[in-house]
């Protein structure tokens, strides 16, 4: 709850209360981080056995860097470093920070696959098993076969503007050939965007045979599609590193006889990435609580509508996923004038509490 709406629903000036809040009540202003709050923050004895390792736009498409223990699932205690930026160098300088011990403590780091976020990892973390996400290298296996549907649908707009053109030119009134299920060309390409991302067994009845009609015509779609579901059973089914890499580089040989470029791209990437693709299936790592984390945050931002003050929103983020300690049991004071506390008092006893117990 917003201080602007508590000051509505108590009657009091909820633009002052907020003021008040940020500035005597919060503890804000005494924060022992807040000369560099907007650069980095830091909180070494969140550090765990397995964290997890993303980057998030915290406002106006500024990224920071955000490193969290995944065994606390999101609760307090979570947060272990929020960096500005994602230059390993600017991440490094905050991360080595932390002592040799803590950092030697970490067994497992859980990351996408950008090379700058391995290149931290390595450097930051040099005893932690390194684990590349899954559904990071799925994605790419299903960004790929919608490169080749948006090429086909392309090509029939072309292909569809060519043909109106030629129609007029002749005086006559183009009408569009459509398919069984009364798709024409352009919007059989158009509407199988989904159906390309679930599995065959999860398709429904018109999406099965709009998907029969586009794989008729399409037979290298087709062939793509059935690619990266493979990619997808080697997750679903391999429980040992070994079997993995066995499939792994059988896929990796039909991917380089289907001679698709967009697949060749994804095939480079497993290349390059294969070590910390393997070590998934130690312990099944994902990292879906970094973005669980991040999704927080950005619900969290929704909350306040925004990001004004980016030092304040950290100081709050902090204070919701740090860890907590005990009530002091220090009473609250507004340090205002005296008007202003007695017209404040009904809110004070709503439960806030003093700023060393955030």
């Amino acid at each position: 709850m917003g201080c602007r709406l508590l000051g509505t629903l108590f009657g009091v000036d909820g633009e002052l209360l907020e003021r008040q809040y940020r500035n005597h009540l919060s503890g804000y202003l005494c924060w022992e981080q807040l000369p560099h709050a907007e650069e980095w923050l830091l909180f070494e004895k969140n550090i765990g056995a397995y964290v997890g390792l993303d980057e998030v736009c915290l406002s106006r498409g500024e990224l920071y860097t955000v490193l969290i223990n995944k065994e606390r699932k999101g609760r307090s205690g979570s947060l272990i470093a929020v960096v500005k930026g994602t230059d390993v160098k600017t991440v490094t300088s905050v991360l080595l920070r932390l002592s040799r011990r803590r950092r030697f403590q970490v067994r497992e780091i859980t990351m996408d696959m950008a090379p700058n976020m391995e290149q931290i990892a390595r450097l930051c973390f040099p005893a932690a098993r390194r684990v590349t996400d899954r559904f990071h290298v799925q994605k790419l296996a299903y960004e790929a076969v919608q490169d080749m549907r948006v090429k086909a649908r392309w090509e029939a707009l072309d292909e569809e503007s060519v043909q109106i053109a030629h129609a007029k030119a002749c005086g006559k009134i183009y009408h569009a050939p459509v398919f069984e299920n009364g798709d024409s060309r352009k919007q059989l390409l158009s509407r199988s965007i989904y159906l390309l991302y679930k599995k065959e067994s999860l398709w429904t009845e018109s999406q099965r045979v709009r998907a029969g009609i586009l794989f008729r015509e399409y037979p290298d779609i087709k062939k793509a599609y059935y690619l990266s579901m493979r990619l997808g059973l080697i997750y679903h089914q391999c429980r040992y590193k070994d079997a993995a890499l066995t499939r792994l580089a059988r896929w990796y040989d039909e991917v380089e006889k289907s001679g698709f470029l967009a697949f060749g791209r994804v095939a480079r990437s497993v290349q390059m990435h294969y070590r910390e693709i393997i070590n998934f299936f130690d312990r099944r790592s994902t990292n879906a609580a970094s973005e669980s984390f991040n999704a927080k945050i950005k619900e969290f931002r929704t909350q306040f509508r925004g990001v004004k003050d980016r030092a304040f929103f950290l100081f709050r983020l902090a204070n919701t996923r740090h860890r907590n300690t005990k009530h002091c049991g220090r009473k609250l004071s507004l340090h205002a004038r005296p008007a202003v506390r007695s017209a404040y008092f009904p809110i004070l006893q709503t439960g806030l509490r003093c700023s060393c117990c955030r």
